[in-house]
C-alpha cells in the first residue's frame, strides 16, 4: 500500500533535500520560495549538488559532538526521580530519570556562561547548512543501524518486522524501547537532541541577529521568548510526553529519529532562522498583543495535557472545570486474552473536540511565526507542516483507538463528535 511502501519511500527520499532547500531558502535567498522556484528552473540538473553544504566540515562536525555529548552526560549525571511509563502491550514498562527541566536549566545556563566568555553563538547560524547537511548522513546511518538493532539485538520484547519488507521497517522503526549503552533512543533523539536544539538554536540566531545589527529586534525577542516558553512548558511535561503515542505507539525508524534529529532543528526554528537576518519592528502594542496571545495557548495546551493525566491519576474520581468528570468506561483486550479498561474523558477540553490541544498548538505556532508579518512564507512553514502533521496523527489516533476499542469508541466519537476544531472538522 502508499502508506507501508510507496509513502515511506518518497518520504525518505524528498525530506533530505527539502531541508537543503529549506535552508538555502532563508539563509541565502532571503527567505523567497519565488527565487528558489527560479533557480531551480534557471539551473540544470547539478543544482543540488552545487548548493548541498558539505557534510563533513570539521566545524560543524565539532559543535554537533560536543552539544551531543554535553546533553548525553547530562541524561546520566544530572539528577530525577525515576518515572515509570505506561506498560507496552508485551509488559515492558519503560523507566526514566525524569531530569528533563533541570537539563534545559543547566544547558541554557551553560549557553549564557560560553557567551558571556566571549563565545560567538553566531556561528550555529553561520554552520547550520553543514550541521544539518551532516546530521541528514549521520541520521540515515543511525536509523540503519536501529533497523538491525531491533531484529537482531532488541533491548526488549517489544521488536520485531512490521511486515511489507526492509523498507517500512526502515522507515517505521523495528524496536519501540531501544537502548544503546543504557541510554534511552528516543529520549534522546526527540527530546534532549531535536527539542532541546530548538531553544538553543533560536539563541543562536538571536546572537547572529545582534551580530548583524547591533541590537535584537522586537519581533524576534517576541517569537524566541514564546517559543522558549513553549520548550520549558515541553520539559516540565517530558515524562507525560514518554506516555504518549508518538513514544508509545510509533518505533525508533525513519519517521520518530531521523526527523528529531533533522526535521526538528530546521524546520521547528524556521521562523526564528529567517528572522535572524529580518530584523522587523513590530511596535510595543503588536509584540505585546502577540507574545499575551501566544502564552494563553501554549498555557491552553498545557492545561489540555495537565487536565487529561490528572483525570487519569484520579481513575475519573475529580472534578473537570468545576463539575465531576464525565466519562466513557471503555474495555479493550490487553493483549494477552485479558479484559482492561481505559476511561475516555467527556469534558473540559477533551469535550470540545477529541484533539483540541492540537488547536493550541497550532495557535502557539502561528504566534511565534507571526512577528514576520507578511513578508514571506517561509517563516511560516512549520505552522502548515503542523496542521499537515497534526491532522494525520487524529486520523492515525482514530484508527488506533476504533481497533482497540471498538464499539466503545463509537460511543466516545458521538459524545464528542468534532475530531479537532468544534463545530468545523
Amino acid at each position: 500500500s502508499f502508506r507501508d511502501v510507496y509513502g515511506p519511500i518518497f518520504l525518505i527520499s524528498i525530506c533530505p533535500i527539502f531541508v537543503i532547500l529549506l535552508w538555502h531558502t532563508i539563509c541565502n535567498l532571503d527567505g523567497s520560495f519565488l527565487r528558489l522556484f527560479e533557480e531551480m528552473i534557471d539551473s540544470d540538473w547539478k543544482y543540488l549538488i552545487r548548493i548541498w553544504p558539505s557534510c563533513v566540515d570539521k566545524k560543524a562536525w565539532q559543535l554537533i559532538a560536543k552539544y551531543s555529548a554535553f546533553q548525553l552526560i547530562l541524561m546520566k549525571v544530572l539528577p530525577g526521580k525515576k518515572f515509570y511509563a505506561t506498560k507496552s502491550a508485551t509488559g515492558h514498562q519503560p523507566i526514566y530519570k525524569a531530569n528533563g527541566t533541570l537539563s534545559l536549566l543547566v544547558t541554557l545556563g551553560a549557553y549564557v556562561a560560553f557567551v558571556a566568555g566571549g563565545w560567538n553563538s553566531g556561528i550555529v547560524y553561520d554552520k547550520l547548512g553543514e550541521i544539518l547537511s551532516g546530521m541528514c548522513i549521520f541520521s540515515l546511518f543511525l536509523c540503519l543501524f536501529l533497523y538491525f538493532k531491533g531484529l537482531y539485538f532488541p533491548s526488549t520484547s517489544d521488536s520485531g518486522s512490521n511486515g511489507y519488507g526492509f523498507v517500512k521497517d526502515y522507515y517505521w522503526g523495528t524496536e519501540l524501547y531501544p537502548r544503546i549503552f543504557g541510554w534511552d533512543v528516543k529520549q534522546f533523539t526527540n527530546c534532549r537532541f531535536g527539542m532541546m536544539f530548538w531553544g538553543v538554536g533560536l539563541l543562536c540566531y538571536a546572537h547572529k541577529q545582534f551580530n548583524e545589527f547591533g541590537y535584537i529586534s522586537d519581533s524576534m525577542a517576541v517569537s524566541v521568548a514564546l517559543q522558549l516558553i513553549y520548550i520549558f512548558k515541553f520539559f516540565h511535561w517530558e515524562m507525560g510526553y514518554m506516555c504518549t503515542m508518538d513514544i508509545q505507539h510509533d518505533r525508533a525508524g525513519y519517521y520518530i529519529c531521523w526527523g528529531c534529529l533533522v526535521w526538528v532543528p530546521s524546520v521547528y526554528t524556521s521562523a526564528g532562522m529567517y528572522l535572524a537576518m529580518h530584523p522587523i519592528s513590530l511596535g510595543l502594542k503588536l509584540s505585546t498583543g502577540l507574545f499575551l496571545l501566544g502564552c494563553f495557548f501554549i498555557w491552553a495546551n498545557y492545561d489540555a495535557d495537565r487536565q487529561r493525566q490528572h483525570f487519569r491519576a484520579m481513575k475519573g474520581r475529580c472534578k473537570i472545570w468545576g463539575s465531576p468528570a464525565k466519562y466513557i468506561v471503555a474495555q479493550y483486550d490487553n493483549g494477552k486474552g485479558e479484559k482492561a479498561e481505559s476511561l475516555l474523558l467527556l469534558n473540559g477540553w477533551w469535550g470540545l473536540s477529541r484533539h483540541f490541544h492540537y488547536v493550541t498548538e497550532i495557535s502557539s505556532a502561528l504566534c511565534w511565526s507571526l512577528p514576520a508579518l507578511n513578508t514571506r512564507l517561509s517563516p511560516y512553514f512549520y505552522v502548515i507542516f503542523l496542521i499537515v502533521l497534526l491532522m494525520d496523527r487524529s486520523f492515525r489516533d482514530d484508527v488506533r483507538c476504533r481497533g482497540k476499542y471498538g464499539k466503545y469508541w463509537d460511543v466516545y466519537c458521538q459524545k464528542v463528535p468534532y475530531r479537532i476544531l468544534p463545530f468545523v472538522f
